[in-house]
């Protein structure tokens, strides 16, 4: 047989079972889905497609066959030949798959080498994998290429194999949307040319349903569900991935309309036995069998979709029934949790929310934004930005990476310097710098971290972090009220932050904010490295706090359906400028700037032009450019009602729209 079989692999770490019994097949050409919860082995499975494991673990049962060849059973001088011939894989981070200190053409010879290929094809590679200039690109060093190009420079790398295996562990996460569609385009067509079996293992159902034909949904180590991609993703017959998809934001809903469900409880850990199934502590639907008995995997056929929430899925064989198979005692009968009631806010909205507009407080302003300008060197990073943030409202902020979302909410939160502009709280000036603030300026101002750990004193318990801040902000909570608000466990108070996971890192980090009962925090990416489920826990967390405080976010994120959850208004920057803001059903499903409709998916780029420095910053690759006037005229602020604000030249009728203004299934 062709392509990669999986047959009841197991591995331990520590002589604890960490993947038990993992079954499945990948044809070439097909891309295959792992998806679940942090911990629940994906990387681990991953790992051992390449017949190895991290370090302590061991493969105990199993096969791994590629293209008829035994990988487990390979001696290891046979195995190094057959990683360096038939295996590629594309990692994460995609800057610590690189080496700092050579140029990119240098560490793509020595893969080509290491293959026996000429060093001649590094400009083929590049050229394969979209960038643009490859013998620049090959001269430059990593740090001077963005985050999509360095990910496209790995993948580069991974086709200098000719693989027939290709493992994509979290390829595109941390990267804004454009740059996300334009890798999975990239590893579609890569996928078709190689005729390689490729593993994708993502926490992104989306992603997962948009670019995998089969998937495979991990939990405690063991294959719970797996079947064709828009089967499982859309009508999942067991309960834990149907929790996974009630915990999923979806561009059209809101937290007022569909309030996420996050998964209670935790996973079992590593080396944990339970009786019954291991999912029961944490199923809304788990009776006495659950609880006394593991469930024997279930086969059924079932004919292959052809989308996922109106995205169109690669066919296994189009109409043909493929198998579909769960581990559970009641299978076929999962249904999404119902979501929880909402707490009223302090202050309810005046205005009543619909499927794709929340609704926006009509409150006075507590932080106004005006012409701010800041500037690293000669690189103008916010440029002459102008934004309003009332009292109780979420404004997200959203742009491809460099747009400048993060030095404005640095400059807010007084971490970026001095600049023109000017920034006010309550009507009273904030210093540029934070340490200039008055005690109450800087009670009222908060932020939370992309990185909770690097926020985080790693020599102090979580209870001492949560006091200390209390103490320097002036605030009288407990720190285990504190943590209590925050979702925390008790047993979590008297850990370093090195002990806890990713999302119980947040958590804390938004306790610690909150310990002064600020006015206004601000959330510089502070889900995007997290799993569906504790990133459904924490946005819940952050929903639940605002309405109990009536606090203000300035919210940033990349990923719209994020954004468009938990935001009222929304503003879209682009090089430095906000080229639109409004409430944020109107700025997502349009009339809107043409950069957003490329940021929502509803328009792809132009060809790129020139454009002069009094110009359009978006005209360049704008696909509605005006020749001669976007080029050349600064684009006038449209007014299009309800404080919707669009600066471009096109009459309101002929700004886009995303297609099908409805909310997604």
């Amino acid at each position: 047989m062709t392509g990669l079989r999986i047959e009841d692999l197991s591995v331990a770490y520590a002589g604890k079972a960490a993947v038990r019994g993992v079954s499945f097949t990948v044809a070439p050409g097909q891309t295959y889905g792992l998806v679940g919860e942090s911990g629940c082995g994906k990387t681990t499975v991953g790992r051992a497609l390449g017949g190895q494991v991290a370090r302590g673990g061991a493969i105990t049962s199993g096969r791994i066959v590629v293209d008829g060849v035994d990988v487990l059973g390979l001696p290891p001088a046979g195995l190094r030949r057959w990683r360096a011939a038939a295996l590629a894989v594309v990692h994460q981070e995609a800057s610590a798959s690189l080496d700092p200190t050579m140029r990119v053409g240098t560490q793509l010879t020595q893969a080509l080498r290491a293959r026996g290929r000429d060093r001649r094809e590094v400009p083929e590679l590049l050229e394969r994998v979209r960038l643009p200039d490859p013998r620049a690109i090959a001269r430059r060093y990593p740090h001077q290429l963005s985050g999509g190009q360095q990910q496209r420079v790995v993948i580069a790398a991974a086709l200098a194999a000719r693989p027939r295996l290709l493992v994509l562990d979290e390829p595109t996460t941390g990267l804004d949307a454009t740059v996300e569609r334009e890798i999975l385009e990239l590893i579609g067509e890569l996928r078709a040319e190689l005729a390689a079996a490729v593993v994708l293992i993502s926490h992104d159902l989306d992603l997962v349903g948009r670019l995998c034909d089969r998937v495979g949904v991990l939990y405690a180590g063991r294959l719970v569900e797996e079947g064709p991609a828009a089967t499982v993703l859309r009508e999942p017959a067991h309960p834990y991935p149907a929790a996974l998809l009630a915990g999923t934001p979806r561009l059209g809903r809101t937290r007022r309309t569909h309030p996420l469900t996050p998964i209670p409880g935790h996973p079992p850990v590593p080396g944990e036995e339970l009786a019954g199934c291991s999912f029961a502590p944490r199923c809304p639907r788990a009776d006495a069998l659950c609880h006394a008995t593991a469930p024997a995997p279930s086969a059924v056929a079932v004919a292959v979709a052809v989308a996922v929430a109106g995205v169109p899925v690669p066919p296994v064989a189009s109409g043909v029934a493929a198998l579909h198979q769960v581990s559970c005692h009641h299978p076929g009968q999962a249904r999404r949790p119902e979501p929880r009631p909402q707490p009223p806010q302090r202050q309810p909205a005046e205005t009543e929310p619909t499927e794709t507009e929340p609704a926006v407080p009509e409150r006075g302003p507590l932080l106004e934004i005006r012409g701010l300008t800041r500037r690293y060197g000669r690189t103008v990073a916010v440029d002459g930005a102008d934004l309003v943030i009332r009292r109780g409202e979420v404004v997200g902020l959203v742009g491809e990476s460099g747009s400048g979302k993060t030095t404005l909410a640095r400059a807010v939160a007084g971490l970026a310097g001095r600049g023109p502009g000017t920034i006010t709280l309550h009507g009273r000036p904030l210093h540029p710098s934070v340490t200039r603030r008055d005690p109450g300026q800087r009670r009222a101002v908060q932020m939370v971290f992309q990185n909770p750990y690097a926020s985080l004193n790693p020599s102090h318990t979580v209870r001492v972090i949560l006091a200390k801040a209390a103490r320097s902000l002036g605030g009288t909570r407990d720190p285990a009220d504190l943590a209590r608000e925050a979702g925390l466990d008790a047993y979590i108070l008297d850990a370093r932050p090195d002990r806890l996971s990713g999302g119980q890192r947040q958590r804390a980090a938004i306790a610690r904010a909150f310990a002064g009962e600020p006015d206004l925090v601000v959330c510089d990416e502070p889900v995007s490295a997290l799993d569906v489920s504790v990133q459904a826990g924490v946005l819940r967390l952050l929903d639940d706090r605002q309405r109990a405080g009536g606090t203000s976010y300035l919210f940033i994120s990349h990923d719209l359906a994020v954004v468009g959850y938990l935001a009222d208004r929304i503003a879209v920057m682009y090089q430095g400028r906000i080229v639109e803001q409004g409430p944020a059903g109107q700025v997502l499903h349009g009339p809107h700037h043409p950069y957003t409709a490329l940021l929502v998916g509803s328009r792809r780029p132009g060809a790129p032009g020139r454009v002069s420095a009094t110009g359009c910053p978006f005209a360049g690759t704008c696909p509605s450019r005006v020749g001669g006037l976007c080029d050349t005229s600064a684009p006038p602020a449209r007014d299009l009602g309800q404080g919707h604000v669009v600066r471009c030249h096109l009459d309101p009728e002929r700004l886009p729209r995303r297609a099908g203004n409805s909310t997604s299934p």
